[in-house]
């Protein structure tokens, strides 16, 4: 009776509140089951990818570029090295949700927003998590601004690189090039797996040509970041191998020396060793500085370079084609003695010119020399002499004997776009006009004008294997190639491309009037002369274009002075071309004197202080190399 009057009798659930309760049993479960759902697609189906991405928000592998090799001059000399840089480097993924890290970090730089967007054209090929480099060679300054406030950056670090110095600036710009970052046409070209996008690659001249030298091997290093993408640590390390330093055959000091000499006038200076091929002088003026294009060029100095009417960027001692006027002289005098058509005693009357056909073509002396045979043709270039010389040729004998002189060909030096300048004869004017050769067009040919071209290096090669007895080599202007550790990896030997079969006796005449042109007062090159050494030259004045009226003073109008020579004559060690674009003077008058100041660096600079006597001043103004005869 008790228990029964114990027992609790259950109430019912109102209705309203068992459907809240089934309302919020079925929200709990469809919870669930959704965060179910997530699991499994977060750890299942897009397990590796959230797992990779989960690795990269904390350990990183990072790419670290390799130092460039560093270039020297043949006596041990720095023309290319490495320097430190900060670069600001920007990781995109970092960032993600954060709109104003952009507009923040170019206030820090002190640049429009503008700007630092563009710079975020990163190469297609980019990988996830790698760094965009958006502004370059930060000074301390900046470098302190971006790294106090690195909690409004996310993404935004700071980098410390190699970059590329050229401690000359402007030296050598036409030999030596520029580096750049490799762009995305290069990146398909480039079948190598070392090159990424943001990489520094050569870009012109030696820089390009030795890239591949030069460049080393990438390293890397496994980082920890924190959720901001900062470096924490470095777990793990890869270093980079430094590329292959150059040791070139360019001489420093001539080189300066040249340049100097050019000064302000568009020209080139070639200098070449004719027992090698060696390149000892190459210049071009005007130049400009690689550093420019190290640091990244600006869009304003890259207009100007390119709009520039002097064109500084033209490489003028490869790709410049003048008329080479009367040094062309020596190339006829070896095709007709070759050919019998011409000897040591041919004479020609001068009056100052010779009538032929209807036209009349003038010596450069009014006057006429007078009796004239071909030594003293080729010491006072004489023009009516080589005109008759011409005729007894003919176009197509001139060229051929031109092209075993190496005109008219490529010298197949390791720069890129050099050329070849034009020999014509009678089958290239049908090939190019459609039109035969007329005999009076030979005449222009015999003294270089014409459609005769040549380049500063070519006629640098023309000396040069006067000087030798007719052996073309390959200029070159690398010697050895040296391990980071400065063991040589690889010498660079001489080149023979070809010899030009012209008898030594030929030679040895032509060697003999180009002597006189520099060493007796009748010659044309007597500006060149240098103290104690016998100096090889022929003076060459080219008309650039007919000069009439009032354009004959303008500069484009003007006409191209020209110099070859060698030196010693007796066993040549120097083989040089110097030409003044424009110059407005004749060879003598403008090119030799150049020649002279770079020649007499090259044998008195290690002479010592020069003696006051005139009887030891001989003895003692000529460097100390070899044995010379006088």
């Amino acid at each position: 009776m008790e228990l029964e009057e114990l027992r609790v009798v259950p109430r019912d659930v109102p209705p309203e509140l068992r459907r809240r309760i089934a309302v919020a049993s079925a929200i709990v479960l469809l919870a669930f089951i959704g965060i179910i759902v997530r699991l499994v697609s977060l750890q299942v189906v897009q397990g590796a990818e959230m797992r990779s991405l989960s690795e990269h928000n904390r350990i990183r592998l990072v790419r670290v570029p390799a130092a460039r090799g560093v270039v020297y001059d043949r006596n041990g000399e720095l023309l290319i090295d490495n320097r430190p840089s900060f670069d600001v480097v920007y990781v995109p993924e970092d960032a993600r949700g954060r709109p104003g890290v952009l507009r923040t970090l170019a206030a820090r730089l002190n640049e429009p927003e503008d700007a630092v967007v563009a710079r975020l054209r990163a190469p297609s090929k980019r990988p996830p998590y790698a760094g965009i480099v958006v502004a370059g060679d930060l000074d301390w300054s900046g470098v302190v601004a971006l790294e106090t406030h690195q909690l409004e950056l996310p993404g935004v670090s700071v980098r410390v690189g190699p970059r590329r110095y050229y401690p000359y600036g402007p030296l050598a710009a036409h030999l030596l090039g520029y580096v750049g970052e490799v762009s995305e046409s290069e990146l398909a070209r480039n079948e190598e797996d070392d090159i990424r996008g943001g990489d520094v690659v050569g870009k012109a001249n030696l820089e390009r040509a030795w890239d591949h030298e030069l460049r080393g091997r990438p390293g890397g290093q496994q980082v920890e970041v924190d959720a901001l993408g900062r470096r924490v640590s470095v777990l793990e390390e890869v270093p980079d191998v430094a590329g292959d330093n150059l040791v070139l055959t360019l001489d420093r000091d001539l080189q300066e020396e040249a340049e100097e000499a050019l000064g302000d006038r568009s020209g080139a200076v070639v200098a070449l060793d004719p027992r090698s091929g060696d390149v000892l002088v190459l210049a071009s003026r005007p130049a400009y500085d690689p550093n420019l294009f190290s640091r990244g060029i600006r869009h304003a100095e890259w207009r100007a370079l390119v709009q520039d009417p002097l064109k500084p960027l033209s490489n003028r001692a490869v790709q410049g084609q003048y008329p080479p006027g009367s040094t062309f002289k020596v190339v006829v005098a070896a095709a007709g003695l070759e050919q019998g058509t011409l000897s040591p005693s041919t004479g020609v009357y001068c009056r100052g010119g010779i009538p032929f056909g209807n036209h009349f073509f003038g010596c450069w002396r009014h006057g006429g020399h007078g009796h004239m045979r071909l030594h003293e043709a080729i010491v006072q270039s004489c023009d009516v002499f080589f005109y008759q010389a011409g005729q007894r040729l003919g176009v197509d004998l001139i060229a051929e004997y031109a092209r075993r002189l190496g005109l008219g060909l490529a010298t197949g030096i390791r720069l890129e776009h050099e050329k070849a300048g034009t020999i014509p004869d009678s089958q290239w004017k049908q090939h190019r006009f459609h039109r035969p050769w007329f005999a009076g067009e030979t005449l222009s040919v015999a003294i270089g004008q014409g459609y005769v071209t040549a380049t500063p290096l070519q006629m640098a090669n023309l000396a040069a294997m006067i000087a030798n007895g007719g052996t073309r080599y390959r200029p070159q202007y690398v010697r050895r190639i040296l391990a980071p550790d400065s063991t040589v990896r690889r010498e660079v030997e001489p080149e023979v491309l070809d010899q030009s079969g012209i008898t030594g006796k030929t030679l040895q005449e032509v060697r003999a009037g180009m002597r006189d042109v520099v060493m007796t007062d009748r010659g044309t090159g007597k500006a060149a002369r240098v103290r104690g050494v016998e100096v090889a030259g022929k003076t060459g004045t080219a008309q650039a274009v007919a000069l009439r009226g009032s354009n004959r003073h303008a500069r484009g109008s003007r006409d191209h002075a020209w110099f070859i020579a060698f030196a010693p004559v007796a066993n040549p060690e120097i083989a040089i071309a110097v030409l003044v674009e424009h110059g407005g003077g004749g060879g003598g008058k403008l090119a030799a004197p150049i020649a002279k100041q770079v020649l007499e660096r090259y044998f008195t600079r290690d002479a010592g202080p020069q003696p006051s006597t005139p009887k030891t001043q001989e003895a003692h103004a000529v460097r100390p190399k070899a044995a010379h005869a006088f």
